[in-house]
């Protein structure tokens, strides 16, 4: 059993469309459900490119993942997508391929693949073989020999530094017809993920899916020939992140806020400036102010030593309310100032405790501010609301 205080699976995706088309004709649909503490991914591939490729693969991941979250049998899953979804007459294929990972709390994944590339296992930084289950799966009313599809089921015990990589043909299949990868990139894929991992073992899901997908962007010399998509999952030791924001409700509790904070194991963000001189009296730490650290419309961040970010509270909060609502790409967030040097370090944490002190500002009751300045723990419940659902990340909320 994985022990949730010690292994984390962080899920990670990238995707990239074909070359001069507007949506992608892949959906990827990450799921964390936050009582069973389970991770589900779909990845969805449809027929072709283009809009109505992205209908197809939108209708097959969304069907997957609703019946996933029910605890709805594999067999009745995939024989729910097969029978709403049509078979192309002239192929006789389907109009949809997906590859769906189901991983609980024990560490106990199940795997669906279905005409997607195969599913790798990355065990001691080697791509290790999976035993698969092979069934025949027939659509409803179908004629003997006809419509019948085979999907691959396995299941797996995960380990600590263990990832799950899939993605679509874009991946396996791109650079297809060059001199040094006649056939794809399929016999290729495998070394180069191998040495990625060898180079930086501690690489992130969300950065190994970004290299995978942009490789073979590369390999189609930047004009990708098909939707590109790759999901990583990796079991690995939590990475812990705290912000703080705002004073407790009575002085008498600052002691025991300063205790937390410098207590605390893991990255460190103070929002708020009252906060932040409750920190510097109890812990007996001086700040200084970045003058350099200049955002429109953002005061500067500050320094103490033993904090990795100070910032002011909640025009600070609210700005980083809008950059997770905008759900920033993995590969753009350089955006200077307080909030996005927060969102790099809330993007790169598992585990996300957010202390929050409750006593009343009477600076944001004022009726003058805009009403868009919401107070303080209103903004953090939507904080905690957009990284559970949106990022997939845990998230503690503690009030004092």
């Amino acid at each position: 059993m994985l022990d949730k205080e010690k292994f984390f699976i962080e899920v990670g995706s990238y995707q990239n469309n074909k070359f001069n088309n507007i949506v992608c004709g892949d959906c990827v649909l990450l799921r964390k459900c936050i009582g069973e503490n389970r991770n589900i991914a779909v990845l969805s591939d449809g027929l072709g490119s283009g809009v109505k490729a992205n209908v197809l693969s939108t209708m097959t991941a969304s069907m997957a993942m609703n019946f996933r979250v029910r605890h709805e049998p594999i067999l009745r899953t995939v024989k729910a997508i097969m029978d709403t979804l049509p078979v192309d007459s002239v192929r006789n294929i389907s109009y949809s391929t997906f590859t769906i990972v189901d991983v609980d709390a024990d560490g106990e994944a199940k795997i669906v693949e279905f005409d997607n590339p195969a599913l790798l296992l990355i065990r001691d930084k080697k791509v290790c073989s999976i035993e698969k289950d092979k069934i025949v799966v027939k659509r409803e009313n179908a004629s003997p020999g006809q419509d019948e599809r085979m999907i691959k089921m396995s299941d797996l015990t995960l380990k600590k530094e263990d990832r799950l990589i899939c993605f679509s043909d874009g991946v396996s299949q791109s650079g297809i017809g060059n001199k040094d990868m006649p056939f794809g990139w399929e016999e290729g894929i495998n070394d180069f993920i191998e040495e990625l991992i060898e180079k930086n073992p501690k690489i992130s899901a969300r950065e190994l899916s970004m290299r995978i997908v942009k490789q073979a962007e590369l390999n189609d010399i930047l004009k990708p020939k098909d939707d590109t998509s790759c999901v990583v999952l990796y079991v690995r030791e939590p990475r812990r992140l705290l912000i703080c924001t705002g004073p407790p409700f009575s002085e008498s509790k600052d002691k025991y806020l300063a205790e937390l904070v410098s207590m605390y194991n893991g990255k460190k963000i103070v929002c708020g400036g009252t906060t932040s001189q409750i920190l510097s009296r109890e812990l007996g730490k001086e700040i200084t102010v970045n003058i350099d650290d200049i955002a429109a419309g953002l005061p500067p961040s500050s320094h103490m030593e033993g904090i990795d970010l100070m910032t002011e509270g909640i025009i600070t909060l609210g700005a980083l309310v809008e950059l997770l609502r905008k759900g920033t790409p993995a590969d753009n967030v350089t955006g200077e100032g307080p909030a996005w040097e927060m969102l790099r370090m809330i993007l790169d944490a598992d585990i996300i405790d957010l202390l929050v002190g409750t006593k009343i500002n009477v600076a944001h009751q004022d009726p003058s501010l805009p009403v868009e300045l919401e107070i303080r723990r209103n903004v953090v419940k939507n904080i905690a609301s957009l990284l559970e659902e949106k990022f997939m990340k845990e998230v503690r909320l503690k009030f004092i």
